[in-house]
Protein backbone atom coordinates (compact mmCIF):
# COMPACT_ATOMS: atom_id res chain seq x y z
CA UNK A 1 0.00 0.00 0.00
CA UNK A 2 1.00 3.34 -1.02
CA UNK A 3 0.85 6.92 1.27
CA UNK A 4 -0.82 9.69 -0.67
CA UNK A 5 0.40 12.88 1.64
CA UNK A 6 -2.12 15.32 0.27
CA UNK A 7 -2.08 19.02 1.34
CA UNK A 8 -4.52 21.93 -0.94
CA UNK A 9 -4.45 25.73 -0.76
CA UNK A 10 -7.68 27.21 -1.33
CA UNK A 11 -9.34 30.76 -1.63
CA UNK A 12 -12.59 32.33 -0.48
CA UNK A 13 -15.00 35.23 -1.04
CA UNK A 14 -13.07 38.23 -1.23
CA UNK A 15 -15.19 40.04 0.59
CA UNK A 16 -15.26 37.60 3.88
CA UNK A 17 -17.34 35.78 5.65
CA UNK A 18 -21.32 36.01 5.11
CA UNK A 19 -20.34 36.30 1.35
CA UNK A 20 -18.95 32.74 0.59
CA UNK A 21 -21.13 30.62 -1.72
CA UNK A 22 -22.53 28.08 0.86
CA UNK A 23 -21.93 25.20 -0.72
CA UNK A 24 -18.54 25.87 -1.40
CA UNK A 25 -17.03 28.37 0.98
CA UNK A 26 -13.33 27.32 -0.06
CA UNK A 27 -12.37 26.73 -3.61
CA UNK A 28 -9.19 24.43 -4.17
CA UNK A 29 -6.36 26.54 -6.32
CA UNK A 30 -3.73 24.12 -5.73
CA UNK A 31 -3.46 20.48 -5.06
CA UNK A 32 0.32 18.97 -3.77
CA UNK A 33 1.02 15.42 -2.84
CA UNK A 34 3.80 12.84 -2.30
CA UNK A 35 3.18 9.36 -2.69
CA UNK A 36 5.09 7.37 0.13
CA UNK A 37 5.87 3.46 -1.15
CA UNK A 38 5.26 1.02 2.29
CA UNK A 39 9.24 1.20 3.08
CA UNK A 40 8.00 5.47 3.42
CA UNK A 41 10.11 6.14 1.24
CA UNK A 42 9.58 9.17 -1.46
CA UNK A 43 7.99 7.58 -4.71
CA UNK A 44 6.95 10.38 -6.44
CA UNK A 45 5.15 13.73 -6.52
CA UNK A 46 2.12 15.64 -7.59
CA UNK A 47 1.74 19.71 -7.95
CA UNK A 48 -1.07 21.51 -10.17
CA UNK A 49 -2.75 24.37 -10.29
CA UNK A 50 -6.41 24.83 -9.89
CA UNK A 51 -8.14 27.99 -12.35
CA UNK A 52 -10.75 29.35 -9.94
CA UNK A 53 -14.53 29.01 -11.47
CA UNK A 54 -16.13 30.67 -8.03
CA UNK A 55 -14.18 33.22 -6.62
CA UNK A 56 -13.02 34.96 -9.49
CA UNK A 57 -10.74 37.54 -7.18
CA UNK A 58 -8.26 36.54 -4.07
CA UNK A 59 -8.83 37.29 -0.22
CA UNK A 60 -6.28 39.11 1.01
CA UNK A 61 -4.97 36.37 3.61
CA UNK A 62 -5.01 33.49 0.72
CA UNK A 63 -2.89 35.65 -1.34
CA UNK A 64 -0.16 36.90 1.61
CA UNK A 65 -0.14 32.93 2.59
CA UNK A 66 0.56 31.09 -0.28
CA UNK A 67 2.15 33.80 -2.67
CA UNK A 68 0.07 33.32 -6.19
CA UNK A 69 -2.15 35.89 -7.86
CA UNK A 70 -5.32 35.58 -9.66
CA UNK A 71 -3.36 35.99 -12.99
CA UNK A 72 -0.78 32.82 -12.16
CA UNK A 73 -4.34 30.70 -11.00
CA UNK A 74 -5.93 31.28 -14.34
CA UNK A 75 -3.25 29.80 -16.30
CA UNK A 76 -4.32 26.37 -14.30
CA UNK A 77 -7.06 23.38 -15.11
CA UNK A 78 -10.09 23.05 -14.02
CA UNK A 79 -10.75 21.16 -10.89
CA UNK A 80 -12.53 18.11 -12.07
CA UNK A 81 -9.50 17.52 -15.22
CA UNK A 82 -7.10 18.23 -12.26
CA UNK A 83 -8.67 16.04 -9.87
CA UNK A 84 -9.29 13.20 -12.17
CA UNK A 85 -5.51 13.54 -12.79
CA UNK A 86 -4.37 13.69 -9.08
CA UNK A 87 -6.78 9.85 -8.76
CA UNK A 88 -5.36 8.49 -11.69
CA UNK A 89 -1.23 9.42 -10.36
CA UNK A 90 -2.52 8.09 -7.12
CA UNK A 91 -3.18 4.58 -8.38
CA UNK A 92 -5.75 1.99 -6.56
CA UNK A 93 -3.99 0.64 -3.26
CA UNK A 94 -3.42 3.94 -0.61
CA UNK A 95 -4.16 5.88 2.36
CA UNK A 96 -4.39 9.81 2.55
CA UNK A 97 -2.54 11.57 5.31
CA UNK A 98 -3.21 15.26 5.88
CA UNK A 99 -1.84 17.96 8.67
CA UNK A 100 -5.02 18.03 10.25
CA UNK A 101 -8.39 17.25 9.00
CA UNK A 102 -9.56 20.11 6.89
CA UNK A 103 -8.16 19.32 3.61
CA UNK A 104 -10.45 15.84 2.89
CA UNK A 105 -13.38 17.81 3.96
CA UNK A 106 -12.86 20.68 1.54
CA UNK A 107 -11.77 18.09 -1.19
CA UNK A 108 -15.61 16.56 -0.75
CA UNK A 109 -16.88 19.55 -0.83
CA UNK A 110 -15.35 20.97 -3.93
CA UNK A 111 -15.71 17.53 -5.49
CA UNK A 112 -19.30 17.33 -4.82
CA UNK A 113 -19.85 20.82 -6.12
CA UNK A 114 -18.34 20.01 -9.38
CA UNK A 115 -20.42 16.87 -9.58
CA UNK A 116 -16.85 14.71 -9.88
CA UNK A 117 -17.34 11.06 -10.02
CA UNK A 118 -16.86 9.65 -6.75
CA UNK A 119 -13.74 8.03 -5.73
CA UNK A 120 -13.44 7.30 -2.49
CA UNK A 121 -13.81 3.98 -0.37
CA UNK A 122 -16.07 4.73 2.56
CA UNK A 123 -15.55 4.79 5.64
CA UNK A 124 -12.82 7.24 4.67
CA UNK A 125 -10.09 6.49 6.74
CA UNK A 126 -6.76 8.37 6.67
CA UNK A 127 -3.69 9.86 8.87
CA UNK A 128 -4.21 12.90 10.66
CA UNK A 129 -0.52 13.65 10.70
CA UNK A 130 -0.96 16.71 13.19
CA UNK A 131 -2.43 14.19 15.76
CA UNK A 132 0.24 11.81 14.95
CA UNK A 133 2.91 14.48 16.10
CA UNK A 134 1.06 14.68 19.41
CA UNK A 135 0.84 11.29 20.00
CA UNK A 136 4.54 10.53 19.19
CA UNK A 137 6.12 13.76 20.86
CA UNK A 138 3.74 15.60 22.72
CA UNK A 139 0.40 15.20 24.97
CA UNK A 140 -1.64 13.71 22.23
CA UNK A 141 -4.60 16.92 22.74
CA UNK A 142 -2.50 19.54 21.25
CA UNK A 143 -2.19 20.65 18.46
CA UNK A 144 0.92 22.57 16.68
CA UNK A 145 1.21 23.81 13.47
CA UNK A 146 3.42 22.21 10.62
CA UNK A 147 6.26 24.77 10.56
CA UNK A 148 6.49 23.95 14.47
CA UNK A 149 6.49 20.67 13.86
CA UNK A 150 9.59 20.95 11.23
CA UNK A 151 11.36 23.04 14.22
CA UNK A 152 10.82 21.06 16.74
CA UNK A 153 12.40 17.83 14.57
CA UNK A 154 15.40 20.18 13.46
CA UNK A 155 13.76 19.27 9.80
CA UNK A 156 16.02 21.46 7.29
CA UNK A 157 13.57 24.58 5.98
CA UNK A 158 13.99 23.60 2.16
CA UNK A 159 11.32 25.79 0.41
CA UNK A 160 8.45 28.00 1.78
CA UNK A 161 5.40 27.41 3.58
CA UNK A 162 1.82 27.80 2.46
CA UNK A 163 2.28 26.12 -0.80
CA UNK A 164 0.77 22.92 -1.18
CA UNK A 165 3.65 20.48 -2.78
CA UNK A 166 5.79 21.65 0.18
CA UNK A 167 3.38 21.43 2.73
CA UNK A 168 3.06 17.88 1.87
CA UNK A 169 6.60 17.59 1.42
CA UNK A 170 7.13 18.37 5.15
CA UNK A 171 4.30 16.35 5.82
CA UNK A 172 5.69 13.77 4.30
CA UNK A 173 9.13 13.54 5.80
CA UNK A 174 7.61 13.75 9.28
CA UNK A 175 5.33 11.02 8.76
CA UNK A 176 7.45 9.20 7.10
CA UNK A 177 9.96 9.31 10.57
CA UNK A 178 7.45 8.42 13.01
CA UNK A 179 7.17 5.69 15.73
CA UNK A 180 5.30 3.18 13.19
CA UNK A 181 3.51 2.34 16.87
CA UNK A 182 1.50 5.29 16.49
CA UNK A 183 -0.12 4.12 13.06
CA UNK A 184 -2.61 2.48 15.10
CA UNK A 185 -4.30 5.85 15.64
CA UNK A 186 -5.36 6.24 12.06
CA UNK A 187 -8.87 9.12 11.72
CA UNK A 188 -12.20 8.96 10.66
CA UNK A 189 -13.53 11.39 8.09
CA UNK A 190 -16.97 12.35 8.68
CA UNK A 191 -18.11 14.30 5.86
CA UNK A 192 -19.39 11.52 4.02
CA UNK A 193 -21.21 10.26 7.53
CA UNK A 194 -23.43 6.81 8.04
CA UNK A 195 -27.08 7.22 6.71
CA UNK A 196 -28.28 3.97 8.10
CA UNK A 197 -27.44 1.52 10.71
CA UNK A 198 -25.88 -0.64 8.26
CA UNK A 199 -22.98 2.12 7.91
CA UNK A 200 -22.35 3.05 11.33
CA UNK A 201 -18.93 2.92 12.22
CA UNK A 202 -17.13 1.04 15.31
CA UNK A 203 -13.41 1.85 16.58
CA UNK A 204 -11.09 0.74 19.00
CA UNK A 205 -7.98 2.51 19.08
CA UNK A 206 -4.96 2.59 21.86
CA UNK A 207 -6.59 4.53 24.92
CA UNK A 208 -10.39 5.05 23.90
CA UNK A 209 -13.11 4.12 21.33
CA UNK A 210 -15.35 5.78 18.91
CA UNK A 211 -18.87 5.24 17.32
CA UNK A 212 -19.99 7.24 15.08
CA UNK A 213 -23.92 6.64 14.33
CA UNK A 214 -26.46 6.89 11.57
CA UNK A 215 -28.64 10.14 11.04
CA UNK A 216 -31.56 11.34 13.42
CA UNK A 217 -34.27 13.84 12.95
CA UNK A 218 -33.98 15.50 16.15
CA UNK A 219 -31.25 15.97 18.93
CA UNK A 220 -33.40 14.21 21.33
CA UNK A 221 -34.10 11.50 19.03
CA UNK A 222 -30.46 10.77 18.51
CA UNK A 223 -30.36 10.95 22.84
CA UNK A 224 -32.51 8.36 22.70
CA UNK A 225 -31.43 5.82 20.71
CA UNK A 226 -29.96 2.65 22.62
CA UNK A 227 -27.15 2.47 20.98
CA UNK A 228 -26.11 5.89 21.14
CA UNK A 229 -26.77 6.19 24.70
CA UNK A 230 -24.76 2.88 25.76
CA UNK A 231 -21.54 2.87 27.45
CA UNK A 232 -19.71 -0.20 26.91
CA UNK A 233 -15.98 -1.02 28.13
CA UNK A 234 -14.00 -0.95 25.00
CA UNK A 235 -11.43 -3.63 26.64
CA UNK A 236 -13.52 -6.08 27.76
CA UNK A 237 -17.09 -5.58 25.48
CA UNK A 238 -18.60 -5.77 28.67
CA UNK A 239 -21.45 -2.93 29.96
CA UNK A 240 -20.13 -0.53 32.08
CA UNK A 241 -22.55 0.82 34.40
CA UNK A 242 -23.75 4.63 34.15
CA UNK A 243 -23.27 6.25 37.55
CA UNK A 244 -23.68 10.05 35.76
CA UNK A 245 -25.99 9.88 32.71
CA UNK A 246 -25.54 11.90 29.55
CA UNK A 247 -25.73 15.89 30.14
CA UNK A 248 -25.30 18.79 28.38
CA UNK A 249 -25.49 22.19 28.66
CA UNK A 250 -25.29 23.07 24.67
CA UNK A 251 -26.97 20.63 23.16
CA UNK A 252 -24.07 19.78 21.49
CA UNK A 253 -21.92 18.18 23.78
CA UNK A 254 -22.35 15.37 26.34
CA UNK A 255 -21.27 13.68 29.05
CA UNK A 256 -21.54 11.09 30.84
CA UNK A 257 -19.45 8.75 33.51
CA UNK A 258 -19.63 4.90 33.51
CA UNK A 259 -17.78 2.14 35.54
CA UNK A 260 -16.49 -1.20 34.18
CA UNK A 261 -16.48 -3.96 37.33
CA UNK A 262 -13.48 -5.29 35.70
CA UNK A 263 -11.43 -1.36 34.16
CA UNK A 264 -12.64 0.83 36.48
CA UNK A 265 -14.05 4.41 35.63
CA UNK A 266 -15.11 4.95 31.97
CA UNK A 267 -15.53 9.10 30.64
CA UNK A 268 -18.14 9.21 27.68
CA UNK A 269 -18.41 11.79 24.90
CA UNK A 270 -21.11 12.55 22.49
CA UNK A 271 -20.63 15.22 20.46
CA UNK A 272 -23.59 16.21 18.18
CA UNK A 273 -23.07 16.70 14.29
CA UNK A 274 -25.40 18.34 11.97
CA UNK A 275 -25.08 16.19 8.87
CA UNK A 276 -25.01 18.38 5.30
CA UNK A 277 -28.81 17.53 4.80
CA UNK A 278 -29.77 19.52 8.21
CA UNK A 279 -29.90 15.61 10.40
CA UNK A 280 -27.83 14.91 12.96
CA UNK A 281 -25.44 11.99 13.81
CA UNK A 282 -23.29 11.59 16.92
CA UNK A 283 -19.70 10.80 17.47
CA UNK A 284 -19.24 9.15 20.76
CA UNK A 285 -15.79 8.46 22.66
CA UNK A 286 -15.07 6.46 25.76
CA UNK A 287 -12.39 6.42 27.55
CA UNK A 288 -10.72 4.87 30.73
CA UNK A 289 -9.91 7.10 33.13
CA UNK A 290 -8.67 7.60 36.55
CA UNK A 291 -10.85 8.34 39.51
CA UNK A 292 -9.30 12.34 39.12
CA UNK A 293 -10.96 13.07 35.85
CA UNK A 294 -13.66 10.94 36.48
CA UNK A 295 -14.56 13.37 39.39
CA UNK A 296 -14.54 16.32 37.16
CA UNK A 297 -17.11 14.51 35.13
CA UNK A 298 -19.84 15.40 38.08
CA UNK A 299 -18.31 19.02 39.17
CA UNK A 300 -19.11 19.60 35.12
CA UNK A 301 -22.41 18.06 35.55
CA UNK A 302 -23.02 20.27 39.04
CA UNK A 303 -21.79 23.29 36.62
CA UNK A 304 -24.47 22.82 34.16
CA UNK A 305 -26.78 22.27 36.99
CA UNK A 306 -26.07 25.65 38.63
CA UNK A 307 -26.01 28.04 35.43
CA UNK A 308 -29.85 26.44 34.73
CA UNK A 309 -30.75 27.31 38.32
CA UNK A 310 -29.22 31.04 38.08
CA UNK A 311 -31.28 31.30 34.15
CA UNK A 312 -33.92 30.26 36.03
CA UNK A 313 -34.27 32.85 38.52
CA UNK A 314 -36.59 35.56 38.37
CA UNK A 315 -34.92 38.77 37.21
CA UNK A 316 -31.83 36.33 35.47
CA UNK A 317 -30.98 37.12 32.01
CA UNK A 318 -33.45 35.99 29.41
CA UNK A 319 -36.45 36.20 31.82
Amino acid sequence: MDYIVLDLEWNQSPDGKGTQRKEIPFEIVEIGAVKLNAKFEIADTFSEIVAPSVYKEMHYVTKELIHLDMDQLKKGRPFPEVLGRFFDWCGQDYMFCTWGMMDLTELQRNMRYYNVPQHMKYPLTYYDVQKLFSIAYEDRKSRRSLEYAIDYLKIDKESAFHRAESDAYYTALIFAGLDKRVLRNYSIDYYHNPRNRREEIYAVFDTYSKYVSREFVTREQAMGDREVSSTRCYLCGKPARKRIRWFSGNNKVYYCQAVCEEHGFLKGKIRMRKAEDGKFYVVKTLKLVGKEEAGMIRERQEQVRLKRKIRKKPGSRGN
